[in-house]
């Protein structure tokens, strides 16, 4: 037989070899963009070494990371797994609770119900969910609109965590005072009554199945907590890196990603559609109505937005350096689990940055 027919005969067999693999597949080369393949955990990996990223302080970022209560912890490059690592017993197929972090599931999803033309973020609210929603006046109420509730700007009062009718109480008028409030929940009844069918399954329709991601919403009293894998978090992420593409699919349009990744209001700057942004000029946090001077945080790249949620639930996108960062876990500072931003972040990107730089 001779050299082309062998090649021929061969080259068959080692596709499909490669195709049935499912461990992690080591590439060198970084310059092109990779997406892992929606079903089955094959994914590809860059070493450290080939980024030249300093292996002493990788070891010091692991017990950093460990000292502070992480289950899961990775980074990507270029799509590709750099860094994976579990602790405290914590495995590649457990799930965690996103916490906040999830209303950036919601934002998109959101504006892929935008995109389909069931509904429009600039309308009111009532006219999905039916007037008296709220225990506001209707001249009050018919003020909110779904872009209210991206941008924690709807005026409600933003004392009590379960959102009932009768906490959805006035405080200002829409558009008038940034408040970090759970009553961004109602978006997904808005999503839910425009598509006409649970809020999960358009979610799953829509952006999980798409993207190959692995989780569930626990619809509890007070929160709708989504849980997935880390790898699952990942993938969102390096969605929101191609600024909602996916390979060749654009799962959310890029005007509209664009728009969740800007500060979104005149108040705080550093929020956009349910993500929190840095390099701004002043930032808010939870709970409060101080407005502090600088960056969100300031060690991290300033082109870097997140989504951000209780107990340290971390989805860091990065796209000066194409890269994703998602740490999952306890909080760090078990005294303090409340979601805000913290020393933790300034810290850890610090630990990151003696790693990359």
């Amino acid at each position: 037989m001779n050299l082309k027919k062998l090649i021929l005969v061969v080259f068959p067999f080692v596709l499909l070899a490669c195709a049935k693999s499912d461990s992690p597949i080591p590439n060198e080369n970084n310059s092109a963009f990779y997406f892992p393949s929606i079903d089955g955990s094959k994914w590809e990996t860059t070493s450290p070494t080939s980024l030249k990223w300093k292996e002493t302080e990788i070891v010091a970022l692991k017990t950093y990371l460990r000292q502070k209560n992480t289950k899961s912890f990775m980074i990507l490059v270029n799509g590709r797994i750099v860094m994976e690592e579990y602790f405290d017993g914590h495995t590649a197929s457990d799930t965690w609770q996103w916490n906040s972090a999830g209303k950036t599931l919601v934002a998109t999803t959101t504006g892929i119900a935008q995109q389909e033309k069931l509904l429009n973020i600039n309308t009111k609210v009532s006219q999905y969910l039916g007037e008296g929603w709220t225990s506001e006046t209707l001249e009050k109420e018919n003020l909110i609109t779904p872009k209210h509730l991206l941008t924690m700007t709807s005026g409600i009062n933003d004392e009590s965590d379960l959102i009932i009718k009768r906490n959805l109480t006035y405080l200002a008028d829409a558009g008038k005072r940034w408040s970090y409030h759970n009553v961004f929940q109602r978006l997904m009844d808005v999503v839910a009554a425009a598509s006409k069918q649970d809020f999960e399954a358009y979610f799953n329709s829509k952006l999980k199945e798409k993207i190959g991601m692995e989780g569930f919403w626990n619809n509890g009293l007070i929160f709708k907590i989504y849980h997935s894998n880390t790898r699952s978090m990942a993938r969102f992420g390096l969605l929101a890196l191609n600024k909602g593409k996916w390979q060749n699919e654009q799962i959310i349009n890029e005007a509209y990603f664009t728009e969740s990744t800007n500060t979104s209001q005149n108040i705080n700057p550093s929020y956009g559609y349910l993500w929190w942004l840095n390099g701004k000029t002043s930032y808010m946090i939870p709970g409060a109505q101080t407005v502090f001077q600088g960056q969100l945080i300031p060690n991290a790249p300033k082109d870097m937005y997140a989504a951000m949620g209780a107990e340290d639930q971390r989805l860091y996108v990065v796209p000066s350096k194409n890269m994703v960062i998602v740490r999952m876990g306890n909080s760090s500072d078990p005294k303090n689990p409340s979601f805000a931003v913290s020393g933790f972040d300034n810290e850890l990107w610090a630990k990151i940055n003696a790693v990359i730089q």
